[in-house]
């Protein structure tokens, strides 16, 4: 498939190296230019794109940008043809984004972006760390791979975002529709715990939403209580005991 990451983050940056590896047409494109692109994500395969180009004639868009940004996107998507699969990765944190009354009023941050953009997104790969995502993909039908969620209104779309899950080397789980990506956002269970595609249903059931948020706010302090350099495992065994 034609893909184009926009964001040159940890997270773009990742996902354009691993969606290169397993054979796609990438390119990667940032608001500050093709220049922001890390020299080891282009040894990849992967291709640093101008903004205005890199939307033009692509089967996929995946947007890893900062919550809350997408509306400055709005009029490049207006160009953008609707059968185009957009993937939104982004995950709302008051103290990083800012406040966002929408948003801390109840509306489904993914729902919340589409609406800002313009048009339908697939959630997926929201709910795995990046340095999950960079170090612990490993090959289909692997015992204990991890499972990623993946919401959408539109089930092909879905159905691709899926498949470019597996890619990537997670298991993808069709979490339902958009308005349900709710049980993906921070900080429930089944957000960065790193779970298998047998043990993620249940924590996507489990989400509460009012505790959940109460969660993802105490995240300053409860990283704090963490070592001084701590581990991906570290970070993850936090995310699960919030929850026990």
């Amino acid at each position: 498939m034609k893909i184009t990451v926009i964001g040159a983050g940890a997270i773009g940056g990742n996902l354009a190296a691993k969606l290169s590896t397993a054979g796609h047409d990438v390119q990667i494109a940032d608001a500050r230019g093709p220049e922001a692109v890390r020299a080891e994500v282009l040894e990849s395969g992967a291709r640093a794109a101008d903004l205005a180009d890199a939307v033009q004639d692509r089967d996929v868009i995946v947007l890893a940008i900062p919550f809350g940004v997408a509306g400055k996107l709005a009029d490049l998507f207006a160009t953008v043809p609707d059968e185009t699969v957009v993937i939104d990765t982004s995950n709302y944190y008051p103290h990083l984004s800012g406040q966002i009354e929408a948003v801390d009023n109840g509306q489904v941050e993914s729902v919340w972006n589409a609406e800002q953009l313009g048009r339908p997104v697939v959630k997926a790969w929201n709910a795995a760390l990046a340095g999950t995502q960079q170090t612990k993909g490993v090959p289909a039908g692997t015992p204990g791979r991890i499972a990623i969620p993946v919401a959408g209104d539109s089930e092909e779309a879905r159905r691709v975002a899926m498949q470019l899950v597996d890619d990537t080397g997670f298991d993808p789980y069709d979490a339902g529709t958009l308005a349900d990506s709710w049980r993906q956002q921070p900080n429930g269970p089944a957000y960065c715990t790193e779970l298998t595609l047998d043990e993620l249903p249940a924590a996507l059931a489990a989400a509460d939403r009012a505790k959940d948020v109460r969660v993802r706010n105490s995240l300053p302090e409860r990283f704090a209580a963490l070592p001084a350099d701590p581990t991906l495992a570290d970070v993850v065994e936090m995310n699960r005991a919030a929850h026990r």
